[in-house]
């Protein structure tokens, strides 16, 4: 083997389906390496197509395209002196392989293919690759290098099989989506296959938002001892080289930078800004415009969005009837000039109460209740699709998991929107956050220091106003009740008789269940949101809308 072993790691930020756009990423950072030197460029989980394409992988011409433009890249390190490895899916033998090609002097001269596929969470790369061997080394520069992709470095037996054939270093692309504690998880395993089999790794990570899932980059490497050699940037592109020697048969590495881990409220929020700007943006849109109701869930949702994209790309209208507070008008208007964005109210009392008149015949006998009270959520939801249609601008919906758990959200109308930053943030979650951002500007956001959202926000009782004198908590438990028990049922797939020994109360629990199971079908038609949590509402949960089970409350 050579003495020295110069490897970069790219930690890019593809769209999926975006052929073209992800091959210039890729070849940006073949330059970069070329530049810097490098012999070997390493490239994240199905960099070429996005991870993940789902069903484009059923499209023929899709799988063409994305493996024709694996070989354009293979062509391009002619010359360079640097090899890539390229993740692409492959055919072969009349499969479709999750695999990572490697590539030098303008051709591909060897490839390995994934060999666990998860069929878990929102993982199911099981309906459209066929899993491969146990994979052997692949050589470069006469180093032999381990290639276990994502899925793969989470079983012992992958990277077993590596060393025992022989390899020096574990370079493993991956394309790992945020949630909580994923970090100390993804250490954790890593240092557990170092642990096993002496070896190095390099964990490559994707960066960037795809839909609902958001990935974090962070990728680090650790020497054969566990110790930690560098860490990348988190929510952020990156590009990282690293040089390897070898002493008394093993790869030694002198380190590298070493980025802040993010966690807790920093990382969540980096994450659902993250997730904001790249659904906006690779959706093909420039400007937001959200209700901006003077409550904790717009002003967050608003302060995200400014953070995302930029005070100058956010519009917050405030909709106010007769049952809005001088208050919220204050804290709106207060909210809005805090961060800096386009604020205009329109009064929707000319609008509601016609439609009110139209139907009081049709309900003459019938007392007022929650359907006069829907009326003035939908036509909100009404005025804000005409300026997103008329504007341009992407409507963003404002409702908090602990909302959409129990379909305390008006289908048609505060549920309108292309996409909702705070869909898996539990209500007191998104005080937590609220409270964090007003001490706090983290790197990459775009909107202004200090106290964002404002204090009387923070305090106030929440409320829909859409009757006199309402509060959430005159149909729910309290959030801080809520809550716990919406992370039992939700999260941990918790039993209603489990729930009552932590100490709530049955009927409580009883109630809240049901809810659950009764609002699916309005969260089947909830905008997308950044997942944050172990099981996100969305591709991770599938619960069917037609349901006759309910937990009877009773031990097993």
């Amino acid at each position: 083997m050579t003495d020295r072993l110069r490897i970069a790691i790219a930690q890019i930020n593809p769209t999926v389906g975006a052929l073209s756009a992800n091959l210039e990423l890729a070849k940006e950072a073949l330059g970069a390496a070329q530049e810097a030197g490098a012999d070997l460029l390493a490239l994240p989980e199905l960099a070429l197509t996005g991870y993940f394409p789902e069903d484009l992988l059923l499209k023929p011409q899709f799988v063409a395209d994305a493996i024709a433009l694996a070989r354009t890249l293979a062509g391009a390190t002619k010359n360079t002196g640097v090899a890539v490895l390229i993740p692409t899916p492959w055919l072969a033998g009349g499969h479709l392989y999750n695999s990572v090609l490697l590539a030098r002097n303008g051709e591909i001269v060897d490839w390995r293919a994934k060999h666990r596929l998860p069929d878990e969470d929102v993982f199911y790369e099981k309906r459209y690759f066929t899993e491969g061997p146990l994979p052997a080394p692949l050589e470069v520069n006469g180093v032999l290098v381990g290639v276990p992709i994502c899925e793969d470095i989470w079983h012992p037996e992958v990277v077993a099989s590596l060393a025992e054939a022989g390899a020096k270093i574990i370079v493993c692309p991956n394309g790992s989506p945020y949630r909580r504690r994923i970090l100390s998880r993804r250490y954790g395993l890593v240092r557990a296959r170092v642990k096993e089999s002496g070896l190095p790794v390099i964990y490559l990570n994707q960066v960037g938002a795809q839909d609902e899932l958001v990935f974090d980059g962070a990728s680090f490497g650790v020497d054969g001892a566990g110790t930690k050699l560098f860490e990348a940037k988190s929510f952020e592109p990156d590009f990282v080289v690293t040089d390897w020697h070898e002493t008394n048969g093993t790869l030694q590495c002198t380190g590298g930078r070493i980025a802040k881990s993010l966690s807790g409220h920093e990382a969540q929020w980096r994450a659902a800004v993250l997730g904001t700007r790249d659904y906006v943006r690779k959706n093909g849109f420039e400007k937001v415009v959200l209700g901006l109701s003077g409550g904790i869930d717009s002003a967050v949702v608003a302060a995200l969005a400014v953070d995302a994209l930029g005070p100058e790309n956010v519009h917050g209208v405030m909709l106010p009837y007769r049952y809005t507070s001088s208050q919220s008008l204050i804290d709106a208007s207060d909210c809005a000039e805090r961060l800096g964005l386009r604020y205009d109210t329109i009064g929707i009392g000319d609008a509601v109460d016609p439609i009110n008149d139209i139907l009081a015949p049709l309900f003459a006998g019938l007392e007022p209740d929650i359907t006069e009270e829907n009326i003035q959520s939908r036509m909100r939801g009404t005025v804000l699709m005409a300026i997103s249609n008329k504007l341009g601008s992407m409507l963003l919906t404002t409702g908090n998991k602990s909302e959409m758990a129990v379909g305390y959200a008006t289908i048609y109308g505060d549920m309108n929107g292309g996409f909702n930053p705070i869909k898996d943030m539990f209500k007191t979650g998104v005080y937590y956050l609220a409270e964090w951002r007003n001490s706090h500007l983290p790197a990459d956001c775009l909107g202004p220091a200090g106290e964002v959202i404002p204090p009387k926000i923070l305090t106030k009782a929440p409320t829909a106003e859409l009757r006199e004198n309402q509060t959430d908590q005159d149909t729910l438990p309290p959030y801080e009740v809520l809550d716990p028990i919406l992370e039992g049922l939700i999260e941990e797939e918790a039993s209603i008789a489990q729930l009552v020994d932590r100490g709530f109360d049955r009927a409580v629990v009883e109630r809240m269940d049901r809810l659950v199971y009764q609002s699916e079908y309005k969260r089947r038609q909830a905008a997308p949101g950044p997942k944050l949590t172990e099981k996100a509402f969305g591709i991770g949960r599938k619960y069917p809308m037609t349901s006759g089970y309910r937990d009877q409350g009773t031990d097993t």
